[in-house]
C-alpha cells in the first residue's frame, strides 16, 4: 500500500508526527510505501494539520476523521495532533504497555485492506487540562527519554523536571547510590546541563507543557546553587545571616539543608532577591511553560522573628506571589506560575488575595495521605485543626487533607490539579500493582467533584515492576475519566501475555491483596498479626505459582516474572518477621531482599528503581540499612 503523509505546515511537532506514523504503519506491515507531503494521486493520504480557532490552547481536543479515501487528524494545537496520531495507531491495534520501543505491542495486518475500509469519526476532549508526571527516584538519561517519549502515547501532556539542575535524581543512578555492585560513574554539571537540554528538546518536539523548579527559590536569594537535598558547610555573607528564618533564637540552615530551610520572609531585601531570581529566570527560559514557586521542603521551620510572628506563612507567600505577578507583567512575560499546598501552606490565608488569577495555578499536594482508600470514598469535614506556629502535624487522612482543599477553595476558584504521590513510594507496598492502579484510577474519576482540573504524579520513572498498569491507567484515565479499568486492565495484560494474560492478572491480583501500602511507607503500628498473616500467605503462595510457557511471550516478561517471584517471597519474608516484632530476623531477611535486587538491577534497570525502594523502606517501613550506607 502507497499513503502519502501530509502536513499542512513545516513545523517540527507536525512532521515528528509524519515521523512517528511513518515509522509505526510500516511496523504494521512492511510492504507499506510512505512518502511525506508527496504530490501523487494514487497514495491513500492521511492529514495533520491544527484547527483554525482553539478556546484555549493550553487544552486538548482532536478529531479522527476516516472515510473511504482519507484519513485527517485534527487537533487544537500540535500536541494534540501527537495524541490524535497515536489515537490512530492504538485503534489499528498498538500497545504502548512500557517506556521504551522495545516493549511495544505492533500487530501485523495488511494496511491496504484495512485503512481504506476503516470507517471511524469522533472527537476526543481530554477531560482535564493537566496530565502529568514529575521525575523522582534516580534515573539514567535514557530513561528519562524513554518516560517522554512515553507520556503522550497515553494521552499525558506535561512533564515536571523539578529543580534549575535536577543534579539529585540523576547522580542517586550515576553514582550507583545504595548498590556498592555496581561502579560509581563519573557525573558534571556540564553533563547534566547536555541532558537537560536534549530532554527539553525532546519536550519541544512533542509539544508537551513544560514544568520547572519547584525546589530552590529559598537557596538562590543567598548566592546558592541548589541541586537536591545536600546537607551543606558554609558561611554565609554577613548581611545574609539575617535572610534564613530565625528558630528558637537561631538563624542557621535547617538541618543543614538549603533546600529545606525557609527565609525571613518579612524582610523586604530577601522578598526583592527572592523575586528578582525568579523574573531573572523565567526571562531566560521562555520554553518553561509553568513554572512551580515553592518555599521550603520541611515544616515547623518558619521564621519566628516579631515581624514574621504576626503573620501566616500563606500571607507572605501570596503578598510575595503578587508581587512577582507585577514584576513579570512589567517584564512582558507570560509565564503561568504554580502556587503550592503543602505542609504550612495548606493552611489558607486569613488576608491576602491573589490580584491575577490568570497567572497562577493552584497545586495541592497531600504528600501524608494513605492510599488504601480513594478520594471517591471521603465524606470531608468542615473544619481543619488551628494553625500553631511551628508546631502543626501533617493531616494523615485522606478525609482531613481535603478539607485543607477545601477551605483554600473558597479564596481561590480558577485552575488547580492535585500533585500526588501512589507511584513516589506507596507503590512499593503493592507487590502486585493492582490496587494502586485501582486507587489511581478512583482518583483521577473523583478530580472534577473535587473541582480540580488535572493530575500531576510525583513519582520514580522506574516504575514497571511488575508492571506498568499504574501509568498506563493513569494516562488514560486522565485523558477520558470515563475509561473502564477493568476494560482498560484485560486488555494491558492480553496484550502483555497473550491467552495467559488473565492467569498472570489473576496472580498480581491475589499478590496486591496481600500487601499494604499503609504498612510499608510507616503508617500503623510495625507489630501486626494481619500484615504477618498476609506476608505468609504470600510466602506459601510463591512457592506454588508457577508460569505458564505454553504460548511464548516476550523473554523479558517471563524473566520479570521470574524476578517478581523472588522479589514478592524475599521481601514477604523480611515483612513478615518486622511484623512480629523479631528485628534480628527481619533483617538479615531484609539484607537477603536488598541483595538480590541489587544484583539483578543490571537486568531490569528500566522496571525498578533500587535506589528508591532501599531508601523507603529503611526510611519509613522499619528495616535498617547495612552499616556503610547511608541516607
Amino acid at each position: 500500500m502507497e499513503i502519502n503523509l501530509i502536513f499542512t505546515s513545516d513545523d517540527s511537532t507536525l512532521r515528528f508526527c509524519a515521523t512517528e506514523l511513518n515509522y509505526y504503519l510500516k511496523k504494521i506491515d512492511f510492504t507499506t510505501s510512505i512518502s511525506f507531503n508527496a504530490n501523487t494521486q494514487n497514495a491513500f493520504p492521511i492529514y495533520l494539520s491544527i484547527q483554525d480557532a482553539c478556546v484555549h490552547t493550553l487544552d486538548d481536543s482532536y478529531q479522527i476523521h476516516c472515510t473511504t479515501k482519507s484519513i485527517h487528524l485534527l487537533g487544537s494545537n500540535k500536541r494534540s495532533v501527537l495524541l490524535a496520531t497515536y489515537k490512530l495507531l492504538y485503534l489499528l491495534g498498538c500497545r504502548f504497555l512500557q517506556p521504551g520501543k522495545q516493549y511495544e505491542y505492533i500487530p501485523q495486518k495488511d494496511l491496504s485492506s484495512f485503512l481504506p475500509c476503516y470507517i471511524h469519526n469522533q472527537t476526543y476532549t481530554a477531560s482535564l487540562r493537566h496530565r502529568g508526571v514529575c521525575i523522582e527516584g534516580a534515573n539514567a538519561f535514557e530513561n528519562v527519554l524513554d518516560f517522554i517519549d512515553w507520556l503522550p502515547k497515553l494521552g499525558y501532556n506535561s512533564f515536571f523536571m523539578q529543580f534549575k539542575l535536577p543534579y539529585a535524581f540523576f547522580e542517586r543512578w550515576y553514582k550507583h547510590t545504595f548498590n556498592p555492585l555496581l561502579s560509581p560513574q563519573d557525573l558534571t554539571e556540564k553533563q547534566l546541563e547536555s541532558f537537560l537540554e536534549t530532554i527539553e528538546s525532546e519536550l519541544k518536539k512533542r509539544d508537551l507543557l513544560y514544568h520547572k523548579v519547584g525546589h530552590g527559590w529559598t537557596c538562590e536569594p543567598l548566592g546558592l546553587k541548589d541541586f537536591g537535598w545536600q546537607k551543606v558547610d558554609v558561611t554565609l555573607e554577613d548581611n545574609k545571616k539575617d535572610w534564613l528564618a530565625l528558630i528558637k533564637g537561631k538563624r542557621a540552615f535547617w538541618r543543614g539543608i538549603p533546600t529545606n530551610t525557609n527565609l525571613c520572609y518579612s524582610n523586604s531585601d530577601v522578598q526583592q532577591a527572592f523575586i528578582n531570581n525568579i523574573v531573572d529566570y523565567a526571562a531566560k527560559n521562555p520554553s518553561i511553560d509553568y513554572l512551580h514557586v515553592w518555599l521550603a521542603d520541611e515544616y515547623n521551620n518558619v521564621c519566628e522573628c516579631a515581624k514574621c510572628q504576626d503573620t501566616l506563612l500563606s500571607d507572605q507567600y501570596i503578598a510575595m506571589l503578587n508581587t512577582l505577578d507585577e514584576a513579570l507583567t512589567e517584564a512582558g512575560l507570560s509565564t503561568k506560575i504554580v502556587f503550592l499546598l503543602y505542609q504550612e501552606l495548606l493552611w489558607p490565608p486569613l488576608h491576602e488575595v491573589f490580584h491575577n488569577h490568570d497567572r497562577f495555578t493552584l497545586m495541592f499536594a497531600p504528600i501524608s495521605r494513605t492510599f488504601e482508600k480513594s478520594y471517591e470514598d471521603c465524606s470531608i469535614p468542615d473544619t481543619i485543626p488551628a494553625y500553631k506556629r511551628n508546631q502543626i502535624t501533617l493531616p494523615q487522612s485522606l478525609e482531613e487533607n481535603l478539607a485543607f482543599l477545601q477551605k483554600w477553595q473558597t479564596k481561590w476558584d480558577s485552575d488547580s490539579f492535585v500533585y500526588d504521590y501512589p507511584l513516589g513510594r506507596a507503590h512499593y507496598g503493592d507487590l502486585g500493582y493492582i490496587n494502586i492502579s485501582k486507587i489511581i484510577s478512583q482518583d483521577i474519576k473523583a478530580l472534577k467533584t473535587l473541582h480540580l482540573n488535572g493530575y500531576i504524579s510525583c513519582q520514580e520513572l522506574r516504575v514497571a515492576m511488575p508492571h506498568s498498569l499504574p501509568n498506563y491507567i493513569m494516562g488514560l484515565t486522565l485523558f477520558d475519566t470515563h475509561t473502564d479499568f477493568n476494560t482498560i486492565a484485560v486488555d494491558y495484560f492480553y496484550h502483555l501475555y497473550g491467552k495467559d494474560g488473565a492467569y498472570y492478572q489473576d496472580y498480581f491480583t491475589t499478590i496486591s491483596n496481600l500487601f499494604s501500602c499503609d504498612y510499608f511507607n510507616g503508617k500503623g503500628q510495625r507489630i501486626s498479626t494481619t500484615i504477618a498473616a498476609n506476608c505468609l500467605k504470600a510466602i506459601e503462595y510463591t512457592k506454588v505459582f508457577t508460569i505458564h510457557t505454553a504460548e511464548k511471550t516476550h523473554p523479558y516478561c517471563t524473566n520479570k516474572l521470574r524476578f517478581h517471584i523472588n522479589y514478592v517471597h524475599l521481601l514477604a519474608t523480611a515483612l513478615y518477621h518486622l511484623s512480629l516484632g523479631e528485628a534480628e530476623k527481619a533483617q538479615t531477611a531484609y539484607t537477603h531482599f536488598i541483595t538480590y535486587i541489587q544484583t539483578n538491577e543490571p537486568f531490569f534497570q528500566d522496571a525498578l528503581d533500587v535506589y528508591r525502594v532501599i531508601e523507603v523502606s529503611s526510611k519509613y517501613t522499619g528495616f535498617t540499612l547495612p552499616n556503610n550506607y547511608s541516607i
